[in-house]
């Protein structure tokens, strides 16, 4: 019982060892890898770094070098001394708790400025809304002069802000707002010459671009006045010149109905002619050939558009034109009136 104790205890204490010991190696390892982030850092393909010791430049890790730069870091009497690692990225070492880094990007960075009123040649506002596209080329200079993106852009903003009101005020509104190639060409000035203040910045600007050009929010009403006017004018025009070719058209229409309804009636006066003497030439035909038919004919078409229903005439019945309906004792006929399917034929008037 007793050895069986003591096994029990050794082996705990054996535990305790294994324990203490994965503790100690743990932190040490702990204790390495904070000893090696102090000691070094990492620059990145797309990063510049500045390595500060008690807040004095002692070195630079930058793409490369130009000789523009390097006369600029040289002329600045706190960065002549300044070690420059040019071309190399990677794991570098520092003294820690003394010297430290500050990460800039060598990638192009944006300001968008906010729209501001500029005045032209002759003397009409405008607002333009532009962005300018820039890049640290010289960190050492960038953090001995301006140390950060903010006030960065409040001297690209004071630059190029008095570079485009300088150059516009050459200028007409109308170029500003039409010619296109002359802008662009502005810009390229514009970008050059703020280029050279900033070259002691450490700072570049790649482009300036104008996003937008407006009035001023008081013109307004007084452009869409104008406009409003000008289409009023324009539809009038509009109107008139429509009310002109609908009265040209309805003229020649009418004109053309005159015509139209002229030779239909000169047309159908020849055929009503050519009719009649048609129907003349039947009936004398039908005349020459049974007289006494043909004037007994007559007579029943005159009795059937003379005596209609109700309708009384006083006449001798010796009168000729009885002499079909009365015998000569003046007996009525058992007929009076005889309806004959003959096609009728049109009055002549006779």
């Amino acid at each position: 019982m007793n050895e069986f104790t003591n096994n029990e205890q050794f082996e705990k204490m054996k535990s305790s060892k294994t324990v203490k010991s994965v503790v100690a190696v743990i932190v040490a390892i702990v204790l390495v890898l904070i000893l090696f982030s102090l000691c070094t850092f990492r620059v990145d393909e797309r990063e510049q770094v500045v390595v500060k010791q008690f807040n004095e430049v002692v070195r630079v890790i930058i793409d490369e070098e130009t000789p523009e730069m390097e006369a600029a870091r040289i002329a600045n009497v706190n960065l002549r001394d300044v070690k420059v690692v040019e071309g190399r990225k990677g794991l570098f070492l520092k003294i820690p708790l003394i010297q430290t880094t500050e990460t800039y990007t060598n990638q192009l960075l944006t300001y968008d400025t906010v729209p501001r009123e500029v005045i032209t040649q002759d003397k009409k506002k405008l607002v333009l809304d532009n962005f300018a596209q820039w890049k640290i080329d010289n960190a050492a200079l960038f953090v001995a002069t301006i140390s950060n993106e903010r006030k960065a852009h409040q001297r690209l903003d004071e630059l190029v802000y008095s570079k485009l009101n300088e150059e516009i005020g050459k200028v007409t509104a109308h170029v500003v707002i039409s010619d296109k190639e002359y802008m662009a060409a502005m810009l390229d000035r514009i970008v050059i010459s703020t280029n050279e203040q900033l070259v002691n910045y450490g700072m570049e600007v790649v482009d300036i671009r104008i996003k937008r050009t407006d009035l001023p929010a008081e013109n307004y009403e007084n452009v869409f006045n104008r406009m409003r006017t000008e289409r009023e004018r324009a539809a009038k025009t509009y109107r008139s010149e429509g009310q002109e070719e609908a009265q040209k058209i309805t003229s020649t229409a009418d004109k053309d109905a005159t015509i139209i309804e002229a030779q239909a009636y000169e047309t159908a006066e020849t055929t009503r002619g050519e009719g009649d003497a048609s129907a003349l030439q039947i009936y004398a035909d039908a005349y020459n050939q049974d007289q006494e038919f043909y004037a007994f004919y007559r007579s029943l078409q005159a009795y059937k558009t003379t005596l209609g229903t109700g309708t009384t005439i006083v006449l001798d019945t010796d009168n000729e034109f009885l002499q079909y309906l009365f015998n000569p004792n003046g007996f009525p006929v058992e007929t009076p009136v005889v309806e004959t399917p003959v096609v009728e034929a049109p009055d002549t008037g006779e």
